[in-house]
């Protein structure tokens, strides 16, 4: 079956998620999620793309991005995990695919549907039960945005500014709004994991 071709437009905000081959573990050790977030670091100053968010697994990663031209997003994206194979296979000493494909890519239109967005991702450490206090998983975003916690490869949320006129107000307002359970997560997580 061919496969179809994206919809892309400029200045579009995406979640994008991909993850190892049959499930396999991608970030091994703590030295791993370390040089992905660097390759990041490198795509964002080459692109100028803003990260809003993200959420790094130990098969799978998540990213909330807003791209300046809709033609980079694929080029960001083969740079970024191309790069990750070279360091993982060199490292590993590994052959064969490390991704399962391509990137899956969904285009966010709505400002809710942005922060709905974001807290489903960084409750992912939560939902599979690596931690039960999300400020203390490093992997994400949560923490830059809840906790204030520096993070030199996220663009500030546009929607942030919402929770709140204080700074303490919004990180107590963001920590409150991704507490919140919904109840759609576990369809949500089926749909991601469907093959591309």
């Amino acid at each position: 079956m061919a496969r179809t071709g994206r919809v892309l437009y400029d200045g579009a905000i995406y979640h994008i998620v991909n993850r190892g081959h049959n499930r396999q573990t991608l970030f091994r050790e703590r030295a791993d999620y370390i040089k992905f977030k660097d390759i990041v670091k490198q795509y964002i100053d080459r692109y100028q793309f803003k990260l809003f968010h993200y959420c790094i697994m130990t098969n799978h990663f998540h990213m909330i991005m807003r791209i300046v031209n809709a033609k980079d997003l694929s080029l960001i994206m083969k740079g970024v995990t191309q790069t990750y194979v070279n360091y993982h296979k060199r490292k590993y000493r590994t052959v064969g695919y490390l991704f399962q494909g391509r990137y899956k890519s969904f285009v966010i239109e709505k400002d809710e549907y942005l922060l709905e967005c974001a807290r489903y991702i960084e409750r992912n450490p939560l939902r599979a039960g690596i931690v039960t206090d999300l400020s203390k998983y490093p992997w994400s975003s949560y923490s830059y945005y809840a906790k204030g916690k520096q993070d030199a490869i996220i663009s500030e949320d546009i929607m942030y500014s919402t929770f709140g006129r204080t700074v303490e107000e919004r990180r107590k307002g963001y920590e409150d709004y991704v507490s919140k359970v919904r109840p759609y997560e576990a369809l949500l997580d089926k749909a991601i994991a469907k093959p591309i």
